[in-house]
């Protein structure tokens, strides 16, 4: 559960910072002395520390001798914070956007001279270590989807840090299904895990097909918008490695369009053939 201190490290407050505003919130409207004295700040600092928060807009300065400050309201101070973001993001394009065409102009031709003597084999897969860089790639995907997103899981259980963007590919009217491992293939503790990712499913995205393979699964992985034609689709797999542990192992990434034609031939077979539609 997140508490306070960790929403004021989240918006970047130091640690001098999180302490005088938390001493603020509880004290109201004081003086700078009086903050150092309750707070344990040292008085060379108190100052430096209440304008940097009155410069985010979480603090008022009321004029007088002594001077005198006072938090905003707790609501307050996270709309603050977020639109401190906001605007941060936002220069932060604009001058990135204001170097593009210098950038382009100067990198672009190396790299495609440098990309000349790639041979088509190399370019059909990248790696990624498993963790937050294959789930980063996985809601990148789930971005990309137009049309179709296939996803094979043992249990799903990275849902929470891809369930946005796979709300978001279901709104936008892509076709998701999700193939899950026969729950009797799965040790207790993550036929549980499964169990409740499933019910999240059918509860906050009833859209989403859901089937059960019967058979052991190859890789995982998300495969999205395959031709048979060849000519698009990318997917992200994890080869089944069965004595090395996740964290040691990376998945692979290609927008090889044959490739992933062949994954969804794959992906068909298993939901028409070796699956079920509910756990038994």
């Amino acid at each position: 559960m997140t508490n306070g201190s960790d929403v004021f490290d989240r918006v970047g407050l130091t640690e001098y910072e999180t302490t005088a505003i938390e001493q603020l919130l509880a004290l109201g409207r004081t003086t700078a002395p009086n903050l150092a004295e309750a707070s344990g700040i040292p008085k060379a600092r108190i100052y430096g520390v209440l304008e940097s928060l009155a410069d985010r807009g979480f603090i008022k300065v009321i004029p007088g001798r002594p001077k005198e400050y006072q938090p905003k309201a707790p609501d307050e101070i996270l709309d603050r914070a977020v639109e401190n973001s906001r605007q941060s993001y936002e220069s932060f394009a604009t001058a990135i956007e204001g170097e593009r065409d210098a950038f382009l102009a100067e990198y672009g031709p190396q790299f495609e001279r440098a990309s000349e003597d790639i041979s088509p084999t190399a370019e059909l897969f990248h790696v990624v270590d498993v963790g937050e860089p294959s789930e980063r790639e996985t809601r990148r995907l789930y971005g990309d989807a137009e049309a179709t997103l296939g996803i094979i899981t043992n249990s799903f259980a990275y849902m929470d840090s891809v369930d946005h963007a796979l709300a978001e590919a279901v709104d936008r009217g892509v076709d998701v299904s999700v193939l899950f491992l026969h729950p009797d293939e799965l040790p207790p503790e993550k036929a549980a895990v499964q169990s409740e990712m499933v019910d999240r499913l059918a509860t906050e995205l009833p859209e989403v097909g859901v089937r059960f393979s019967t058979e052991k699964l190859p890789w995982r992985g998300t495969l999205v918008d395959p031709s048979m034609d060849y000519d698009s689709g990318e997917a992200i797999l994890l080869v089944e490695e069965p004595d090395v542990p996740d964290h040691m192992r990376q998945a692979a990434l290609t927008e090889n369009g044959s490739f992933v034609a062949g994954m969804k031939r794959y992906f068909d077979l298993v939901w028409e053939y070796e699956s079920i539609a509910g756990q038994t």
